[in-house]
């Protein structure tokens, strides 16, 4: 709406209720008044959580065959498309809580299947539970062998992110009950499948890419034990992978488990809504991941660092930020506008993961780019803070890892979010099949032209 077209005020009158344009009660934290210039008319609009109802809007109009008002809003910046209890974010505050836990409580003390346990069932499981819950999972971590015969048509350079996108979307042929989203035990196997099988798959992407011969799951390791045998396994009768390693990877999964409403949540919840099968839903949420701008952003991290080269080169790679001929890579994030607290965690693991696999060349370069731009008033004013992709690049390349796996263990840790996420969707009576509007900018009420006659 631009300023000619009409004039909006709000209301500070907090639980207040008034007649809405409708003759019915406002209730709420206060209404927004809106008032056309085009007609004169004023409405009356609940304030709710700090947000009014899109589809309020639409009662403003200019007549009676007008559609109504709508909000233009490209990339959702300002819109809010769910309600959820699962992740609260401060982003001003730096604050990250899962179920209203901190971030850091939850690495601290906790597992990545316990944090799992939490995001899908809203509490901390009880021992039993959560051995329960741990023995379900570790049960189920084998896939059927025309998986593994399916994973195996795929060109020996495949990239790994492409092969998980497709082997998780073909999990839905392997289970077709799947589709029952609405029956209780039917989505209870689902989410166990899914939170179990997510790393052999892509463990298996992992070795197909290396020429390497799969590796089985070994049901006597932990979740991320579990996973660095499946990559790493060769001739050795029994793998046993360094618990400094295991620790850190399990907080790394920790760490990516969910993020509120981010593009692969949002894929997950937008293909959710047709209420298709769950590990379609979930295969969506795979292939956004895929994306520079979400999965990969700490590949484009890791390749900065290295395209400096050496410490000396940082003043001058700075001032080309500056300057517009160079990304900072790793620093600022559309919700955090301090330091992003998944960041401060990872840090603390750098020393235990570099002490078994070898110190990075590439870490001086971090630390002392960190230290610089966190001392320029040019970074700082503009809120740009190192976030959770600017140390993670570093732990996978110590893993061994080559960068196209990097967004492949971004989604085994998502997983348990894109799961609850989806729980939570299908269980809330307000959603209904995503379809969001346009403004139509082309053309109209052309006559078709023969080809014969077009110049």
């Amino acid at each position: 709406m631009s300023t000619e077209e009409s004039t909006i005020t709000a209301s500070t009158a907090e639980s207040e209720s008034k007649p809405g344009s409708d003759g019915g009660e406002l209730a709420g934290e206060g209404s927004l008044t809106v008032t056309d210039n085009r007609t004169g008319k004023s409405y009356e609009m609940p304030i709710t959580d700090g947000t009014v109802r899109g589809m309020d809007l639409r009662q403003v109009k200019t007549d009676e065959d007008d559609f109504g008002l709508m909000v233009y809003d490209p990339a959702y910046m300002n819109t809010a498309s769910c309600r959820s209890s699962i992740t609260y974010i401060d982003g001003d505050a730096g604050i990250l809580q899962h179920r209203g836990y901190p971030i850091e409580q939850l690495c601290e003390h906790s597992s990545y299947l316990e944090v799992a346990y939490l995001l899908i069932n809203g509490r901390l499981p009880t021992q039993s539970e959560l051995t329960d819950w741990v023995d379900e999972i570790t049960i189920h971590t084998f896939v059927h062998e025309n998986v593994k015969d399916f994973m195996q048509g795929f060109r020996y350079d495949a990239n790994p992110m492409g092969m998980l996108v497709a082997s998780v979307g073909a999990l839905s042929t392997f289970y077709p009950d799947a589709n029952r989203i609405h029956d209780e035990r039917v989505r209870a196997i689902q989410i166990i499948r899914l939170l179990a099988k997510m790393p052999t798959l892509a463990a298996f992407a992992f070795r197909h890419n290396m020429g390497q011969p799969y590796v089985y799951p070994d049901n006597d390791l932990s979740y991320a034990g579990n996973f660095l045998g499946m990559m790493y396994k060769m001739t050795e009768l029994k793998y046993e992978p360094d618990p400094r390693l295991e620790r850190a990877l399990d907080v790394l999964f920790i760490l990516h488990a969910d993020h509120e409403q981010n593009a692969s949540t949002s894929a997950v919840r937008s293909v959710g809504s047709t209420q298709v099968d769950p590990y379609t839903a979930v295969a969506a949420g795979v292939a956004a991941l895929y994306g520079p701008l979400h999965g990969g952003a700490n590949e484009a991290a890791l390749r900065m660092l290295a395209r400096i080269e050496k410490v000396e080169n940082i003043p001058a790679f700075l001032e080309g930020v500056k300057a517009g001929e160079e990304r900072l890579m790793g620093f600022g994030h559309r919700v955090y506008k301090n330091y992003d607290p998944r960041a401060r965690i990872i840090k603390k693991y750098l020393d235990d993961v570099f002490e078994v696999r070898g110190k990075s060349p590439l870490l001086e370069i971090a630390t002392e780019l960190e230290k610089r731009a966190l001392d320029d008033e040019y970074f700082t004013s503009r809120k740009l803070y190192p976030n959770v992709d600017f140390y993670s690049g570093l732990i996978y390349e110590a893993l061994g890892l080559p960068v196209a796996m990097f967004p492949v263990m971004f989604a085994i840790g998502r997983t348990s979010g894109w799961i609850a996420q989806w729980l939570e969707m299908v269980q809330d009576s307000e959603q209904k099949i995503a379809r969001p509007r346009q403004i139509y900018t082309g053309e109209r009420d052309r006559d078709y032209v023969p080809i014969s006659k077009r110049g």
